[in-house]
């Protein structure tokens, strides 16, 4: 898999002076390079307790990305998911720690405790005030003797940053940061395993699963369940995480692994808000990339109670792009729509005959979604059967209140549906063509001309025209002909969309920006919907 690296061996250099260059001042580094990798505060003055946390890379922003007033002091980077060693984190702790001492927060495993736990004995003989803090939140393998330490470990760090930010004392910071760890549980899932840099992906997710409680380190969780939408998802989460949800208020950290996009990790989000499992869970930071497995797709759920005191020390504000800040869960608002844009609903009359047209219409559409799709991937951005099968499934669900006796206002009712429910462009240009025709059968034109108006009004405003390669060049040929009949109309319309793969060179649309090559050969997608709607509608009446 090609990433954007230059080599294995500078990738955490490269990566950690790439953030310290872009933070406008506020980071720098010790200069140890490569086998010390410390990133510090650059305005530290040693006045307050220092928190210094890290371990392996890979898991970015943590542990460098969170380094700044109000959280943590100094990261100590290691190599990808491998520990930072002895003397590095020593070089941190000297570099940072004053009078007031500082505390080290690590995460639960073998090489991060030893190489934290030694660094801090050799702190102490040199005369420092060191604490040290395990954080083991991973509720995923019940029977492990000591549970992994995960993204729980964020709220470790604002907690503790807060406090210290403030000027409380070591031991103050550290009983905040114990209590937390002792309250808080994490648990995530994913839908694959992550890819080491350097090293062969391993393939051990089936498709169609995802598993339950895998490490940040791509370790194998405790079972792979099967996977059908983001509710289900969230609801098996929230279900292995209720026993350590209890009463009175929680906090849910919503971290993205990894590769999850940002519209899926707002739909999990959704899932959160809004799920009955979740009634504790008041307040939410994220949903955000904090403790990422490089690119895991997947995403982890972390819950801590909170009181009020916690939750001022988790909102207090902090100028660090990482780092999302705590909000509350509230129901979704809405408003009116502005006074002219509220549609106007039109008064529904029955005809079986032109509802059963469009409902056939509407199942054409629906059943080409992923042919079309397909097809669209060639040329454009491969949404073009699901944009028709979203409209299509809409238009279907409003028949009831269609005025399915009177053309006129069927059309235009039409135009009006389709612009509210049908995304891009196609969505205003079939709402012109409808509105359009309709207008000009309210001038008294019978359907056939008034339907090639409704084609010469979107050729003006969308300026396509024949042999543009878009879907006019089968809608048009198939209107032409349809005063011979809808079998004649179908011929037509499958001749002009045959026709635009022999077309290179698209002069409308998104294929517009398509070279040649990717062209030739394909029929456009538009035009071939409306060559498969003819033909159904042919052969079904």
């Amino acid at each position: 898999m090609s990433q954007f690296i230059n080599a294995r061996d500078t990738l955490v250099t490269d990566a950690v002076d790439g953030l310290i260059s872009t933070s406008g001042g506020a980071l720098a580094r010790l200069d140890g390079y490569p086998h010390i990798k410390v990133v510090t505060r650059a305005d530290w003055d040693k006045s307050r307790v220092a928190l210094i946390s890290g371990g392996g890379s890979g898991h970015e922003p943590a542990h460098a990305g969170f380094v700044g007033a109000g959280m943590l002091t100094a990261a100590v980077c290691g190599e990808v998911f491998a520990s930072p060693s002895v003397d590095a984190v020593l070089a941190g702790i000297l570099a940072v720690t004053g009078e007031a001492g500082c505390l080290l927060i690590v995460k639960n495993y073998t090489g991060d405790r030893l190489n934290f736990g030694l660094a801090a004995e050799r702190a102490r003989a040199f005369g420092l005030r060191v604490s040290m803090v395990v954080v083991d939140d991973d509720i995923a393998l019940p029977d492990l003797p000591q549970a992994r330490g995960v993204a729980g470990t964020l709220f470790v760090h604002k907690i503790a940053g807060a406090l210290a930010q403030d000027g409380a004392d070591l031991d103050t910071v550290t009983r905040a940061a114990q209590s937390a760890i002792s309250a808080m549980a994490s648990i995530g899932t994913s839908l694959d395993t992550c890819t080491v840099p350097g090293s062969a992906k391993e393939d051990r997710i089936a498709p169609g699963k995802a598993e339950l409680g895998l490490g940040i380190h791509g370790e194998a969780g405790i079972e792979q369940v099967a996977f059908s939408d983001a509710r289900t998802a969230m609801g098996i989460v929230l279900d292995r995480l209720a026993p350590r949800i209890g009463d009175g208020a929680h906090v849910a950290l919503l971290n993205n692994l990894g590769s999850t996009t940002p519209l899926e990790m707002s739909v999990l989000a959704h899932e959160l808000a809004t799920s009955p499992k979740a009634g504790n869970i008041r307040h939410v930071i994220g949903p955000a990339p904090m403790m990422t497995s490089l690119d895991m797709h997947g995403f982890s759920v972390s819950v801590l109670p909170v009181d009020d005191t916690t939750r001022a020390l988790l909102a207090a504000p902090v100028e660090l792009p990482a780092w999302p800040g705590l909000a509350d869960i509230a129901p979704v608002t809405t408003r009116p729509l502005p006074d002219g844009l509220s549609p106007i609903q039109p008064i529904p009359s029955s005809n079986p005959r032109t509802r059963a047209v469009i409902d056939q219409a509407c199942n054409l559409l629906i059943a080409a979604e992923a042919d079309l799709n397909t097809l669209d991937a060639k040329s454009g951005d491969g949404d073009t059967g699901s944009t028709l099968a979203t409209a299509a499934r809409a238009l279907r669900e409003a028949l009831d209140r269609m005025p399915l006796a009177d053309l006129t206002q069927l059309f235009r009712a039409v135009g009006n549906e389709l612009s509210q429910t049908m995304g891009g462009s196609s969505g205003v240009i079939l709402a012109i063509f409808f509105g359009a025709t309709g207008d000009a059968c309210a001038n008294g034109k019978p359907t056939a001309q008034a339907l090639m108006a409704g084609l010469d009004r979107i050729s003006q405003v969308g300026g396509a025209a024949r042999g543009d390669r878009t879907m006019i060049d089968a809608l048009a040929p198939a209107l032409e002909a349809l005063a011979g009949g809808i079998g004649a109309a179908a011929a037509a319309a499958r001749a002009g969309a045959d026709a635009t793969a022999t077309m290179d060179r698209a002069k409308a649309g998104r294929a517009s920006y398509v070279p040649p090559e990717n062209l030739i050969g394909h029929n456009d997608p538009g035009a071939e919907a409306v060559a498969r709607l003819f033909e159904g509608l042919a052969k079904a009446l």
